[in-house]
């Protein structure tokens, strides 16, 4: 890694877990900065799927693709996010699902194997990977609730304050996709907001 990204590996990683200078050059090796352009796929359904992805900077989706080829966003992905596929790593499935850049990605990358191994060899990487854990079932949980309980423009209005900064770069359509309505649904939405 260059200076800088070695810069952003540690930001990164200090944002979750206190990491000594040595915690940090330990895994160090074990990391890798993969950018992806805007619209690229990073993995797809059918895949294999070995590496977390941890998304440094832009904004990223999973989604789905139904047997009528329609799209379905699953989950919208920011900084401190991850891309991977747990069906892959845990129970060596292929993906369900696909990722992809909405805007120009830079992730850190690490194999799954070498992010247990460093678990294994170190307290702080094993804190790590919980807090990542803990991360994915609260995010997920908050989700579920949030499509079963608001209605759209609620779910706007929370898409809205989860996404401030990032909202702008994100096309409508995949807005719609990922708080379950309709491109229609979400002009009207917008349109009683004062948005358009």
């Amino acid at each position: 890694m260059e200076p800088g990204q070695i810069t952003q590996f540690k930001q990164f990683a200090t944002s979750l877990i206190k990491f000594t200078e040595h915690d940090l050059a330990l895994a160090l090796p074990y990391f890798k900065v993969r950018t992806f352009a805007a619209k690229e796929i990073i993995f797809s359904a059918g895949d294999m799927v070995n590496d977390v992805f941890f998304l440094l900077s832009g904004i990223g989706r999973y989604y789905y693709i139904d047997e009528r080829g329609y799209e379905r966003n699953k989950s919208l992905v920011k900084y401190g996010g991850a891309f991977t596929s747990m069906s892959s790593l845990v129970e060596k499935r292929p993906s369900p699902f696909f990722t992809q850049a909405i805007v120009p990605c830079n992730t850190l990358s690490v194999s799954y194997d070498d992010l247990l191994t460093l678990a294994k060899r170190n307290t702080q990487w094993a804190m790590f990977l919980l807090k990542v854990y803990e991360r994915l079932v609260l995010k997920k949980e908050k989700r579920e609730a949030d499509l079963l309980l608001l209605s759209g423009q609620q779910r706007y209005q929370q898409f809205l304050r989860e996404f401030s900064d990032e909202a702008p770069h994100i096309p409508l359509r995949q807005v719609a996709m990922y708080i379950g309505v309709t491109d229609v649904s979400l002009s009207r939405i917008r349109k009683v907001m004062g948005l358009t």
